[in-house]
């Protein structure tokens, strides 16, 4: 059987970013970001652009971790009718490990996604992720900041970017404060909408 991999994908933009200034619930993306820009990928054109191998590996995991900011925006994410951007059913139906700054109980969804909030820190949140996770992988969500901290630390196996051919100037930005990191192309493809590059994080 293969390792198991703790692996991460993320959509950004030529310059980096993943997401613009001040992230809200009004503008999940910032105020200076159209999020069509980022996922139009997924949706666009799919009879000539068949992205669904793609699609697939972002939910293809054991078990989740997110930062709270992926959760939810600072003023809801705490609030107790507050369970997400996704609805009754959310995407993931496994667990999924939020990164906290508050004790809460998990909230358990439609489709076996179950909500667990994690106040120890990155590692603790992994540990019990790859216990969750059984023989499957471990999948790091996001927002940018999560994963930057899990590539700083050393804890990312596989890095698959989606890169979009434009460019915001500002906002959050993958790779900040990840000193040295070595990545190895094990495969690209994409279309005129967006580049799909997966890398091995060699340790």
């Amino acid at each position: 059987m293969d390792k198991i991999k703790v692996t991460a994908g993320m959509t950004m933009t030529l310059d980096g970013f993943t997401a613009g200034l001040n992230q809200s619930f009004e503008k999940p993306f910032g105020d200076n970001f159209d999020s069509d820009l980022l996922d139009r990928w997924m949706f666009s054109e799919p009879e000539k652009y068949n992205h669904k191998k793609e699609i697939d590996a972002i939910l293809d995991a054991g078990a989740f971790i997110m930062g709270s900011n992926m959760f939810g925006p600072e003023d809801r994410r705490d609030a107790p009718e507050w369970k997400g951007w996704w609805g009754n059913n959310p995407p993931y139906h496994k667990p999924v490990f939020v990164l906290s700054h508050k004790e809460r109980e998990p909230i358990e969804m439609e489709g076996e996604t179950t909500f667990i909030f994690v106040t120890d820190g990155i590692e603790s949140a992994l540990s019990k992720a790859k216990i969750a996770a059984g023989n499957r992988n471990v999948k790091i969500m996001g927002g940018a900041n999560t994963v930057n901290q899990y590539l700083a630390a050393g804890l990312i196996d596989e890095l698959w970017l989606h890169i979009v051919p434009v460019t915001i100037g500002t906002g959050t930005r993958l790779f900040e404060n990840v000193p040295n990191i070595n990545l190895e192309p094990i495969e690209v493809s994409g279309t005129s909408t967006v580049t799909h590059i997966r890398y091995k994080v060699l340790k």
